[in-house]
């Protein structure tokens, strides 16, 4: 956990603290394989200390991760007025975004907020920003957006993959498919922790085609068909002495065999028993 969570958390008796300590581990742990019981975990989190910043912001995050917009902005403006900070400024109009209002997305990136925001906040919210373009089927101005000192560094950063990502998409989607493939190809080459599906859509720009290699183990394998037994003189006549043939197979004498029980919709015997079969983050534009 990291330390100045720790720090917050000193505020509380010692059995209280372990308990929202041990939540919020759970909600780091699971947020993004499994957003729902992370939200589940937050919400434990919440309801043992509402006046922890900390367990605002990660119940805010959990709800964002599980597209519960609305809540999520209220955490997140509960934690700001807490830390008076501007970290949370552009996941904050990313939720604007997700409540279907990106023109108040694209005017707190426009606010004196931003300019306080370190290098990765100012990317991530011309993400945002840039986003809302899209939104509002602004691709030009989407392109513009991303156009950046950022976007043109040689050099790796944290956010370079998923800023390459956004450019390349936004280029795609506006029809400039050569300049696109570029910008995939740019953002798989930073993408070291595999963040984005790059290599995917640079695959499907060129027409390549994956196939699953257990299907295709099954497609090759050989297909016996089932060997006849050979048959009985009773076997082959029917009731009225008419000869069946091998042409349709063996039949039974139409008093001896068994009738079909009726079967449901899905194909399922009506026997009276049923049968049963068998943690969305806002993608980055």
């Amino acid at each position: 956990m990291d330390k100045d969570v720790r720090q917050e958390l000193q505020s509380l008796p010692k059995g209280l603290a372990e308990d929202v300590a041990r939540n919020l581990v759970m909600v780091a742990n699971l947020i993004d394989e499994e957003p729902e019981k992370a939200y589940e975990y937050s919400r434990v989190a919440l309801r043992l200390a509402s006046r922890v910043a900390a367990v605002r912001e990660a119940a805010g995050f959990a709800a964002y991760a599980t597209q519960k917009y609305s809540e999520a902005l209220a955490e997140f403006r509960a934690a700001r007025r807490m830390t008076g900070t501007v970290e949370l400024w552009p996941v904050m109009a990313d939720c604007e975004r997700g409540l279907g209002r990106p023109e108040r997305a694209l005017a707190m990136a426009g606010e004196p907020e931003v300019q306080k925001l370190d290098k990765a906040g100012q990317v991530e919210m011309r993400l945002v920003a840039a986003g809302a373009r899209r939104d509002m089927e602004q691709l030009d101005a989407a392109i513009v957006t991303l156009q950046s000192p950022e976007l043109a560094s040689q050099s790796v950063q944290p956010w370079t993959a998923r800023l390459r990502y956004a450019y390349a998409d936004a280029l795609l989607a506006a029809g400039r498919e050569d300049e696109a493939r570029e910008w995939f190809a740019k953002a798989l080459e930073a993408d070291k922790d595999g963040t984005t599906d790059a290599s995917d859509r640079l695959a499907e720009l060129d027409g390549v085609e994956f196939v699953d290699v257990m299907d295709a183990l099954d497609g090759d394998a050989p297909h016996h068909e089932p060997e006849a037994r050979p048959q009985t003189e009773s076997e082959t006549e029917t009731r009225d002495g008419t000869a069946t043939g091998t042409e349709n197979g063996t039949a039974d004498a139409a008093g001896d065999h068994e009738e079909p029980r009726p079967a449901d919709a899905d194909g399922a015997d009506t026997d009276g028993s049923d049968t049963e079969a068998g943690p969305s983050e806002r993608s980055a534009e």
